[in-house]
């Protein structure tokens, strides 16, 4: 016997719960009280009420919207059935695009409040809201109604091309969810995408513990005398005592790459690296080994896309990427390479050649490299954080932020003091059109560290959409900006690292593209179905204005005098950003590639290592390293082949920032009209058109990896240029 749908309605709106048994139904407890106001979080004016937020009202409203947003999908989903549409926006996406607004924004309220205070909501309470509102927004991905009805209206040459993205992201997210199969290959499926969840579930399990078993005690004071006091902030057992030992090493990635840096005693380095690259593998604890578990998840994976009907698993990741197909990524890859690899090769050697020269013996291996290249970067380069900090008070970064803005996208940002926050550290602002006092967009912004935030590490930060913009609902677009920036202190105010400013400006570019998106519907605005390997491509962007001089007089005044950074200094930083940019770029490089094979070929992921190493190092293998049983981005995370993700993103981003560089920095003219340009492109069309779309309109082609390669200094060496390290 099914249940109604008016039964099925009058259920979600009394907040009852029904299970089906042999008998009929059985009615279970009220998942929410049935006392919620109807707008419980969302006020008038487009501005939450933040400052009255709580566990319990975040709670209650997220239940209720995800309650009505079902509700609206089962509503659909049987209209459908008894009438096939003939406006599939009209009667079918319009509507979920209505009743998907609140929770969407109530959702992100959720987010910033785990984000600024996690007393008040811990991490088990808001896994459980989350885990809730993510189910409920899914439903409408696995109906088969909804699916069939996006499907026949995408051959409707009436719709316009933000309209047609709205409805293939509906046709490939179902066809992705198993929508279109036979009910055996969709069981299939489901049983195949359970399995790898349990497997993600054990590798994670497994890293996690083995990360936790292994801790080095350091009781020597001379071997920490040159850590950074932030750092053994980590390592001591109470932060506010970080000279007083003993000092724990772990295998935590804050605290093992600063330990790799600083720590002068080879043996403990080579200590440290060891037992962080062998984690989860039988070289370590058997008990703990993952090299099972991998394999598994690739077979499932390569069965799920097999039952989708692709080639393999990354071919099937293609599907939501900018690049399109493997053979690009590959190109990609290849091309890059060729530059990095001979760049590396004359890294090492020069590294060598310093490092004897401080009186090591011995060749550089991969646990000496962080630290000889922490002491090369300070001798060729000798400007020191402290120095770098006092330009860059936080009030005068912000003001001169604004004004780039202003000068390439032509818009004015503004502090609303007027409103109640959930701290007093917190700000807001409007942004607004030349000559209007009506905002398009607002974001709020929670700079400093604080003890109830969720993370006290200085290079952490977020940007949470809040709100997407639409027509339909009448909404414009509002987000947060959340840092552990350090607080004012001694009279004098924020002071940003330049480490910071980059994280600052990477997170505002990020903002930019959801706050000023001008798409008529929230399912493609701002960064919402863009492809992920263009969704970091306006954070990156905004960090090339760094190194831009104008920029850094905007953003720059020495905290005591006022005078901006010297011309010296910015150059320093410029070569600085160079420095070792060959190696890193090959270490990103071979993470990509082997992401890439690891899905798409059948092969022993040890013997993929072993083939894919020597093209990209100067350095050996160990024998025992096992660094793909703990590479949790790629298994456990939804970096799986799309870990190239990142580097794509800083090609196109590259290319991009190469047509202000081209027109000339000093050319206001022409930075005003480009500027104009990458708004009405990269910020304005959001996932309402394609990436690749996107990019040539702004730029009249394809993307070019030289700008990347330029930017990092990568010369082209000659074999006899190019010296071995070994």
């Amino acid at each position: 016997m099914a249940l109604s749908f008016i039964g099925r309605i009058i259920c979600a709106r009394r907040n009852i719960l029904i299970t089906p048994c042999r008998s009929g139904y059985i009615v279970l407890l009220p998942e929410v009280p049935t006392d919620v106001p109807d707008d419980p979080l969302l006020k008038t004016q487009g501005i939450p009420e933040i400052s009255s937020l709580s566990t319990e009202k975040c709670s209650s409203a997220v239940r209720k919207y995800a309650l009505d947003f079902e509700s609206a999908v089962w509503k659909i989903e049987d209209q459908l059935k008894e009438n096939p549409t003939q406006n599939v926006f009209a009667d079918v996406l319009d509507p979920l695009e209505k009743h998907g607004a609140p929770l969407d924004t109530t959702w992100g309220l959720v987010k910033t409040l785990y984000l600024t205070n996690k007393d008040l909501m811990p991490v088990r309470v808001y896994v459980n809201i989350h885990n809730k509102a993510r189910q409920s927004r899914a439903l409408k991905f696995s109906s088969e109604p909804i699916y069939t009805a996006c499907k026949e209206a995408s051959v409707n040459n009436d719709l316009t091309e933000e309209q047609k993205r709205v409805v293939g992201k509906y046709t490939l997210e179902g066809r992705l969810n198993g929508l279109g199969l036979d009910s055996a290959r969709r069981l299939k499926l489901q049983q195949t995408l359970k399995q790898i969840t349990q497997e993600k579930t054990k590798f994670k399990s497994k890293v996690e513990v083995a990360t936790k078993n292994f801790q080095h005690k350091i009781e020597d004071h001379s071997i920490v005398r040159d850590f950074p006091e932030d750092v053994l902030r980590m390592m001591v057992s109470h932060s506010s005592q970080p000279n007083q030992g003993p000092w724990k090493v772990t295998l935590n990635t804050h605290v093992y790459s600063k330990f790799l840096e600083y720590c002068p005693d080879r043996d403990m380095r080579w200590n440290v690296w060891q037992a962080y690259t062998r984690r989860a593998s039988k070289y370590a604890d058997p008990n703990l080994e993952n090299s099972t578990h991998l394999e598994e998840l690739r077979y499932l994976r390569r069965y799920q896309a097999s039952l989708l009907g692709f080639e393999s698993f990354a071919a099937m990741s293609m599907e939501t990427k900018m690049a399109g197909s493997v053979e690009k990524v590959k190109t990609m890859i290849t091309s890059l390479l060729a530059r990095a690899r001979p760049t590396q090769d004359r890294e090492i050697f020069e590294l060598q050649e310093f490092a004897i020269s401080r009186g090591f013996q011995g060749s550089i291996q991969l646990w000496d490299l962080p630290y000889w290249r922490r002491k090369q970067h300070t001798s060729l380069f000798g400007v020191s954080e402290d120095q770098i900090r006092k330009y860059f008070p936080l009030p005068r970064v912000l003001t001169g932020l604004f004004m780039l803005c202003e000068q390439l996208f032509g818009v004015h940002i503004q502090e609303r003091k007027s409103l109640h926050m959930w701290h007093p550290d917190v700000q807001y602002f409007d942004i607004l059109e030349p000559d209007t006092t009506q905002p398009v967009a607002g974001f709020y912004f929670d700079p400093y560290t604080r003890e109830e935030k969720l993370n006290t590490y200085q290079d952490a930060g977020w940007m949470v959409a809040l709100r997407g913009r639409s027509s339909l609902v009448n909404t414009t677009p509002l987000a947060s900006l959340v840092f552990n920036f350090p607080r004012p202190y001694g009279g004098q105010p924020a002071l940003l690292s330049f480490s910071e400013l980059h994280l600052l400006f990477q997170k505002f570019g990020h903002a930019l593209q959801h706050l000023l998106t001008r798409t008529s519907y929230m399912e493609v605005s701002g960064l919402s179905n863009v492809e992920w390997d263009a969704v970091e491509v306006c954070s990156n962007f905004m960090s090339h204005w760094l190194y831009d001089p104008s920029t850094i007089d905007l953003i720059s005044a020495h905290v005591e005098t006022g005078e901006p950074l010297p011309s010296s200094m910015l150059q320093q930083l410029c070569l600085a950003q160079r420095h070792m940019t060959g190696y890193e770029l090959c270490r990103e490089l071979y993470l990509a590639s082997l992401d890439l094979e690891l899905h798409s070929s059948k092969d022993f992921w040890l013997d993929l290592v072993r083939k894919l190493w020597p093209q990209y190092f100067a350095f050996p293998l160990d024998s025992k390293d096992s660094h793909p049983c703990s590479f949790t981005a790629i298994i456990c995370e939804e970096w799986g082949a799309a870990y190239y993700c990142h580097l794509w993103a800083r090609i196109v981003a590259a290319d991009v920032f190469s047509t202000f560089l081209e027109a000339g920095l000093s050319n206001k003219e022409d930075l005003h009209m480009i500027g104009r340009r990458f708004r009405s492109t990269f910020l304005a069309l959001g996932g309402g058109c394609h990436p690749g779309e996107v990019f040539r309109r702004f730029r009249g082609r394809d993307p070019s990896p030289k700008a990347l390669l330029n930017s990092l200094g990568l010369k082209q060496y000659g074999v006899s240029e190019a010296p071995s390290s070994q």
